[in-house]
């Protein structure tokens, strides 16, 4: 399929199934290729490197480089997140600021904390400014977006990722990565979400490192035509990367779909299953929390805990807060089942998933606009083909 074709054709099926080959093409060809995703993903390394980040604080106020903000769901330790951060900072082009929870909020979906103080700290990432937030990826966005925490005022682009896992279809009303790309458009800022389709029996760390690298040539193009006031307004795009990255057959621009995995509840003793208490003891209150603990807990251990808790509070149950042990108290957990989808449509974004595509989905704040977000993604990457 050609640039031209492309353009003429606003809604194409597939649009961009080799998009990837052609950006990385004009840098010099397939072995080039491979030596860019080695310098930016650093070559064979598997663990991440860090150091102190104020040895970079000089960077907070580059104005040479346009800023980029990234943050995630599952926790600023993650190494979608670290081996993303380290790849911007290896190409030297970018100001980079990371802004991320401490913890993993994944499923949190658009939520905030209200009438809670939220703690922030400084992390640790080798050449970007960061810190970890106490709260949500919505906090974490909106916070570093408010200009109360960070020298500048907005960012150039806010990249939302390395997801652990897919957030097709309907998952993207759950998803905690998601909801950070979401919070910075709706902050009037450019933004990509980035999801790698984990499998606990086929994936491994290293897949985080092709992920990155199968995705960079994108942002690269996003933060190009940015600058040029040409990339679209009305959207972001959620990247769904395939279980395999470095297989990858190419970009392809997909439909969001209605799938997602079917909801499971089940009921769990805490007798029979120790875990079950564990996750219960982390949605109760802080005084039936204390009287759980093992009564061999020395005090300052119970205090630790203690103060954690309140920084840390999610859900209050006032039920469960109650000590009336004449109560039956019932525990619940849900879990996520796949099923079997039906739809067929080649150019949804979780078909394209499972056919080895990276998946680009335009995604609004108002469903009613939809084709007109398609048209302006078509537009843009048409005009990306052709750079």
């Amino acid at each position: 399929m050609t640039t031209s074709s492309l353009k003429n054709n606003k809604l194409p099926p597939g649009l961009v199934n080799n998009l990837q080959e052609v950006l990385l093409s004009r840098k010099g060809g397939t072995n080039n290729d491979e030596q860019e995703k080695d310098d930016s993903v650093g070559g064979d390394s598997t663990q991440p490197s860090t150091s102190t980040c104020n040895e970079n604080a000089a960077d907070d106020n580059d104005n040479s480089k346009p800023v980029v903000l990234v943050t995630n769901g599952e926790g600023i330790d993650s190494l979608g997140l670290v081996y993303l951060v380290q790849a911007l900072v290896r190409l030297g082009l970018y100001n980079v600021h990371v802004c991320a929870p401490q913890s993993d909020k994944s499923v949190s979906g658009h939520s905030m904390t209200v009438r809670e103080t939220i703690t922030v700290t400084p992390a640790e990432i080798d050449g970007a400014t960061a810190y970890e937030v106490s709260g949500t990826p919505l906090d974490c966005v909106s916070l570093a977006l408010s200009g109360a925490l960070f020298s500048w005022s907005k960012p150039l682009l806010v990249i939302s990722g390395i997801n652990r896992g897919a957030s097709c279809g309907l998952h993207m009303f759950y998803s905690g990565v998601v909801a950070g790309a979401r919070e910075a458009l709706i902050c009037g800022v450019p933004s990509l979400s980035i999801s790698l389709n984990w499998k606990n029996e086929e994936s491994q760390e290293s897949d985080f490192q092709d992920a990155v690298a199968a995705c960079l040539p994108l942002i690269n193009a996003a933060i190009r035509d940015i600058e040029k006031g040409v990339f679209p307004k009305s959207c972001f795009l959620s990247i769904e990367i395939p279980t395999s990255p470095s297989a990858n057959k190419g970009f392809k621009l997909t439909k969001q779909s209605m799938w997602r995995s079917a909801p499971s509840w089940l009921a769990v003793s805490a007798n029979r299953h120790p875990s079950a208490a564990h996750f219960m003891s982390n949605q109760q209150s802080l005084g039936l929390q204390l009287a759980q603990l093992s009564r061999d807990a020395s005090a300052a251990g119970a205090a630790r805990r203690g103060t954690t808790q309140k920084k840390n509070v999610e859900i209050e149950s006032v039920g469960a807060a109650k000590s009336d042990t004449n109560k039956v108290k019932k525990y619940f957990r849900m879990e996520f089942v796949d099923k079997e989808q039906e739809d067929t449509d080649e150019d949804l974004d979780f078909r394209a998933l499972d056919n080895g595509f990276i998946a680009v989905t335009p995604l609004s704040l108002s469903p009613q606009i939809e084709s007109g977000i398609q048209t302006a993604a078509s537009d843009w990457i048409s005009g990306a083909l052709e750079q």
